[in-house]
């Protein structure tokens, strides 16, 4: 009787892994397909660069909070890479490879309340003001403190989302004044856009997530998936 048990215990084991592998591929491939299509959706353009903001940049800081950090940043890469393989014309050059790294920062950011986010806006501050440009408008990296300010208080979902939206800003602007340069004037005169830009993209964040929340538990209430166990 007790090996009988045992091995129905183990055959228990891995129907219910074998369930939640199943699960997690058709979750992933779920966000996989709601990220690219987002991605279509054009939101604003960015100064000093051929690159528009679209909808997935709302969607994409999410991944983290639904699939687990790794598979979140792995899976919104991904969308990324095919995106540029449907629409080869929207790789405009360096700017567009800038372009994909940033909003991993914003996964890694928004999944989890570690110290490890603080990294971010605080080495991108060095980088920025490393750059002779970067050094002579010191004020815009002071938007970075932002991130670090909002990390003690990411309980609250909207500064978790200010959070991550300026840790994927931090970045971007790092390379960016390493990649174009642009002028001290041009930086400074950029500080109210970006403040105001990236208040609308938190609130669009908050948003992403609390609709991916409720579509979610309708799909599970209906039993169309059942939400996997990332680790």
């Amino acid at each position: 009787m007790t090996i009988d048990r045992k091995i129905w215990g183990d055959k228990m084991v891995k129907i219910s892994t074998m369930k939640n592998m199943r699960s997690k591929f058709a979750f992933l491939s779920l966000f996989f397909l709601i990220g690219l299509i987002a991605l279509q959706i054009p939101f604003t353009r960015l100064l000093g660069g051929n690159v528009t903001f679209t909808l997935y940049d709302f969607l994409a800081p999410t991944a983290g909070a639904f699939l687990a950090t790794l598979p979140g940043i792995m899976t919104v890469l991904l969308i990324q890479l095919v995106n540029f393989l449907i629409h080869p014309d929207s790789f405009t050059g360096f700017a567009s490879l800038i372009r994909i790294f940033p909003v991993l920062f914003a996964v890694f950011y928004f999944a989890k309340n570690r110290k490890y986010n603080l990294l971010i806006p605080v080495l991108s501050i060095l980088i920025f003001n490393l750059h002779p440009i970067g050094r002579s408008a010191w004020q815009y990296s002071l938007l970075w403190l932002i991130p670090i300010a909002a990390h003690f208080y990411r309980k609250n979902l909207f500064l978790r989302s200010l959070g991550a939206t300026f840790s994927a800003h931090a970045v971007g602007g790092a390379l960016w004044v390493w990649a174009f340069g642009l002028s001290k004037e041009l930086w400074l005169a950029l500080i109210p856009q970006t403040l105001m830009e990236r208040t609308l993209m938190a609130g669009g964040i908050s948003l992403s997530y609390f609709a991916l929340k409720r579509l979610i538990r309708f799909m599970q209430a209906k039993k169309v998936i059942i939400l996997p166990v990332f680790s």
